[in-house]
């Protein structure tokens, strides 16, 4: 199996396999690379309806770039630890914050939030953050400002008793996260039967409305109820071995 980066004609043999609907899994194969190869490249230039290879290519030689501009990283925070592969982790980073700058955060505000899930401890300070993206202290200081408004991270003052703060993804997160989408989309329908009476009930427009009003209330009460059902997933710890007395 062929190791090390991607090469320009394996691009492009993976954007002509998702143009041709194949699975990731199938692309892997006709390439002889791990299906985790494959995903993390998609997903962190544009996803498989926006990928392509020449600017996927592009994007990769400018992080390999950055990287070598911004080497050695901070002492302590480099993601190569506890014998993992520092390169796939760091990878894997970059399509996470990929992933969620496709669901509309800002690219600075992705690669903080990214940056927090991929630590053990889920909390960085604001010298750590800057360090490991290799970023000015302004730009984490706006980013974790705009993820505080978002409920995506909270603070906590360090316990030597220094007035340094760490920044922290909350298990609860991805819940809240999800509620409000729920809520979005309740209201979503709620504005959509507003339109019912404007325009007549019956009428083609205003059952158009009646049902995707209709269509929102069932989604978002289904995720509501998934993720009040699936909550406590969020809190399961890693498992430790047992000990024995």
């Amino acid at each position: 199996m062929p190791g090390g980066r991607l090469t320009q004609p394996e691009r492009q043999q993976i954007a002509l396999g998702l143009a041709d609907g194949l699975a990731y899994a199938e692309i892997a194969r006709r390439l002889d690379r791990p299906t985790s190869t494959v995903t993390r490249e998609v997903m962190r230039n544009g996803g498989p309806h926006s990928y392509r290879a020449d600017l996927a290519h592009r994007a990769t030689e400018q992080r390999a770039h950055r990287r070598k501009k911004s080497a050695p990283r901070t002492p302590g925070v480099s993601p190569g630890v506890d014998g993992r592969d520092a390169e796939a982790v760091r990878e894997y980073e970059d399509a996470f914050a990929t992933l969620f700058t496709q669901q509309g955060l800002p690219n600075m505000t992705s690669r903080v939030l990214a940056a927090l899930y991929v630590t053990d401890s889920g909390s960085l300070t604001a010298a750590e953050l800057a360090g490991r993206l290799a970023i000015s202290a302004a730009s984490v200081s706006k980013a974790i400002a705009f993820l505080e408004v978002q409920g995506l991270v909270r603070r906590e003052r360090e316990p030597d008793g220094r007035r340094r703060e760490r920044y922290v993804v909350d298990d609860d997160v991805m819940y809240q996260s999800t509620m409000a989408s729920a809520k979005a989309t309740a209201y979503l329908g709620d504005v959509a039967r507003q339109g019912v009476g404007v325009l007549g009930v019956g009428t083609p427009a205003a059952t158009r409305l009646e049902n995707m009003a209709r269509f929102m209330d069932f989604v978002s009460e289904s995720i509501a109820r998934a993720a009040d059902q699936a909550r406590e997933v969020l809190y399961t710890k890693p498992d430790t071995p047992s000990t024995s007395e």
